[in-house]
């Protein structure tokens, strides 16, 4: 587990944004099977030591890696109406999700989560997200589900087939768990 960060913007975020560039370029030019925590380190211009001291293992560094790539870039669409905009997120999400770099960040994230604190974080992301949806509609005087109604209805089922079986998800199914969600 990554540890906190004693200075924000200080050493402690240049480290790590060095060593998450690293990881991805590495994974890019060698492939993921030849990173190693030596060949990350002199990437990212720092000494082994210093990521075992903060990531533990490679497992658990490209856990952290995963987990900053699964966080939203931006708030969700406002479309103007509640459905319109769960639709949309859903979608997207399925998109992101159901790809197969998508994927690879999942297990990551999970395989490298020995506390489950990566889990609930991208539980977190998608709620921030749909909260953001429903404070929309809210403010538009729509009726909306709460947040933890659209996590059972329209992520749950989502995420499963994005870990199970995904060659059954499609933007189609994000689109009638959204419909089935605000009836």
């Amino acid at each position: 587990m990554p540890r906190p960060m004693a200075r924000p913007g200080g050493r402690s975020a240049r480290v790590q944004r060095a060593v998450h560039t690293a990881v991805q370029e590495l994974e890019a030019e060698v492939g993921r099977g030849a990173l190693t925590v030596p060949l990350i380190a002199g990437r990212a211009g720092v000494t082994p030591s210093t990521i075992y001291r903060r990531w533990g293992d490679l497992q658990e560094l490209l856990s952290d890696v995963a987990v900053e790539h699964l966080r939203p870039d931006a708030e969700p669409a406002d479309l103007g109406d509640l459905a319109s905009d769960l639709r949309a997120w859903g979608e997207q999400f399925v998109e992101e999700m159901a790809s197969d770099v998508g994927r690879a960040y999942i297990r990551d994230a999970l395989v490298g989560d020995p506390d489950g604190s990566n889990a609930g974080l991208c539980s977190a992301y998608a709620a921030e997200s749909i909260e953001v949806i429903l404070g929309r509609a809210a403010a538009r005087g729509e009726p909306a589900p709460d947040v933890e109604t659209v996590l059972d209805a329209v992520v749950a089922p989502i995420m499963y087939r994005v870990l199970f079986r995904p060659g059954l998800l499609d933007p189609a199914y994000a689109r009638r768990l959204v419909a089935d969600c605000l009836k």
